[in-house]
């Protein structure tokens, strides 16, 4: 087997600055996908005997989020389009240490090390809602405490305060230093003297593609998912801290073993190039859209400032429904909103509107 890996990774084709548009279906099969070759802007149809969604989450469908900007809920809403089932939606994570303003994600390991969640009076708030684990309650009791504090009026402009003074200079450069660093570099801020702003923030999403435990999507051959593209729902509603890396080694090695076995006993089918065609029409229609003083990035904003009000911790049937009027106005724009660049090479004017159709199909699911 050791012999054999070298053989096999020269034998693997890896496509980077590429850029999927939709998956290939024919006779209720997955067949591959067709993709953009960022660097050309030109599209092509990939096909394969079995597709593996790797893609990660939805995180940037809401705003603050912890996750990094391009995680955009492709994969998703790609198999969505495609018919495949897609389930817990509704189950988002919420961490309860976030950066004020930027959304960065502060780690519990401070609060493990013994820091303090204070709101404006100085109080230790967590003595009312978990008096005997205090700040190493639960993800979800600590940010719903943090909340209740500050939508009662015990925050400071929507955040309470990360306490690390006590824990001394030392402690914190050697065992909390990045987070030394980050409030240091993003917000000017010295953790061994001063408080840190932190709020409640968008982190992880439970739900996703829907899959056996071999990464399958039900009813539908070819098509696999794994990570938190994926719900094979491991986590229930409400992931435990670290259980995603062992989702992701899990199943993203089931997923793999078994498309490997299924493959090996199917013929492969040719998929002409031509359905390509509606995918590079949707493209064209975008790139020959005039400007109207809108913008992808304003819609992208307020699609996320809107879900974390309406469909973020408290949710209630009013906000839900006022949401999906939101939504349907979001999309309005997104039919009409043009884009600055024309151009084919590295357009990421282009790649930035296509992902704000993905976020959108997520936030209505």
């Amino acid at each position: 087997e050791q012999l054999m890996k070298p053989a096999i990774h020269n034998a693997m084709r890896s496509y980077e600055e590429w850029f999927v548009t939709s998956l290939i279906m024919d006779e209720g099969q997955c067949r591959g996908c067709v993709a953009m070759n960022i660097r050309t802007g030109e599209l092509h149809a990939i096909t394969a005997k079995a597709t593996i969604i790797a893609t990660g989450g939805l995180g940037r469908v809401y705003e603050p989020s912890t996750n990094a900007l391009i995680c955009t809920g492709d994969g998703i809403s790609l198999a969505y389009r495609a018919g495949a089932p897609i389930m817990d939606m509704e189950m988002v994570q919420i961490h309860p240490t976030t950066l004020k303003g930027s959304g960065v994600l502060i780690t519990e390991g401070a609060r493990g090390e013994g820091a303090y969640l204070l709101n404006k009076d100085g109080e230790r708030f967590m003595t009312k809602y978990a008096p005997n684990l205090m700040e190493l309650a639960s993800r979800d009791v600590v940010s719903r405490a943090e909340q209740m504090e500050i939508d009662e009026g015990r925050g400071v402009d929507g955040s309470v305060f990360l306490d690390m003074r006590h824990l001394g200079e030392d402690v914190i450069k050697e065992r909390l230093e990045e987070i030394y660093e980050i409030a240091r570099d993003l917000v000017n801020i010295d953790i061994a003297k001063e408080l840190l702003p932190v709020r409640p923030g968008i982190h992880y999403i439970m739900g996703g593609v829907k899959t056996d435990v071999d990464g399958l999507s039900p009813g539908m051959p070819g098509l696999y998912s794994a990570g938190e593209a994926a719900c094979v729902s491991v986590h229930g509603a409400n992931r435990v801290g670290a259980n995603s890396l062992l989702d992701t080694l899990v199943f993203g090695r089931r997923a793999g073993e078994h498309a490997v076995e299924t493959v090996c006993s199917k013929t492969f089918k040719p998929i002409p190039e031509t359905v390509v065609e509606a995918d590079r029409k949707m493209i064209r229609e975008v790139m020959d859209r005039p400007t109207n003083g809108d913008r992808v990035a304003k819609i992208r904003r307020d699609m996320g400032e809107t879900m974390n009000a309406n469909v973020g911790m408290f949710r209630h049937p009013d906000k839900l429904n006022e949401q999906l009027t939101v939504l349907q106005g979001l999309r309005e724009r997104y039919a009409r909103v043009g884009i600055e660049d024309k151009g084919k090479v590295f357009n990421t004017d282009l790649l930035f509107h296509i992902e704000l159709g993905y976020m959108l199909d997520c936030a209505e699911m």
